[in-house]
């Protein structure tokens, strides 16, 4: 399996930064991500993180982890986290930015509970599409202590479907339509795979068919959104 953003992360936190890493989806044209995006302090993230951040609270579970960001900053405020992540290299990263407890690994595979869990940078892509979300959400919800949140973010990329006219050309016959194919590259390397952007009624909707409230915290500047899930 390739890892290409773990191979971005750790080029460039050993000072390798030649170039960043590009982007694209089944709806959408090439995009650029800058590497230094991907190790930004506190201040430079999105309120929607910074937010969820201020509401983590004891035992943390920081899944999609990245390079360690928001591990690193709850940390500091001495909470008790776990990163995860399915790179390798980013958890070695994370490892070298002093995260011990980081560890390559699937959420589908995690078995430890916890009174918080971060599903930030468009969590949702975790699940991959409509259908398999509540069986998701049930395995998280099983995670959870008592009084436990799902602290996730995503955005309703309906907007992108919109004409002129303010219509939609939404297939209503196709898939839901904020599951995309993700395309990125970095240095000569290639790798797709499926990714999803849920409205916040669709993951409301998930959320009750699994007995798990939803609510919403705070809406973005451009259609995203940070959701708190918990215990019924």
């Amino acid at each position: 399996m390739k890892d290409i953003f773990g191979n971005a992360l750790l080029d460039f936190y050993n000072k390798n930064y030649t170039e960043d890493i590009v982007t694209s989806t089944s709806i959408s044209n090439d995009d650029v991500l800058p590497l230094p995006y991907l190790f930004r302090e506190y201040s430079e993230m999105p309120k929607l993180e910074q937010k969820a951040l201020n509401l983590a609270k004891g035992k943390t579970l920081d899944v999609g982890c990245g390079a360690g960001n928001h591990s690193l900053y709850l940390k500091e405020k001495r909470l008790n986290v776990k990163s995860i992540d399915i790179s390798k290299g980013a958890i070695e990263v994370c490892i070298q930015r002093g995260l011990e407890n980081s560890h390559v690994i699937d959420i589908l595979n995690e078995t430890e509970k916890f009174d918080s869990i971060l599903m930030l940078m468009n969590g949702s892509g975790f699940f991959q599409n409509l259908e398999e979300t509540p069986e998701i959400l049930q395995h998280l919800k099983s995670l959870l202590n008592n009084n436990g949140q799902i602290l996730i973010d995503s955005s309703d990329i309906k907007y992108m479907f919109e004409d002129e006219d303010g219509s939609y050309w939404v297939d209503a016959n196709a898939n839901y339509y904020g599951e995309l194919e993700y395309h990125i590259s970095y240095k000569g390397e290639q790798e797709s795979f499926t990714w999803m952007y849920i409205d916040f009624e669709n993951l409301k909707s998930a959320c009750e068919l699994v007995s798990l409230n939803c609510e919403l915290i705070l809406e973005g500047e451009h259609f995203d959104y940070l959701a708190r899930i918990s215990l019924k």
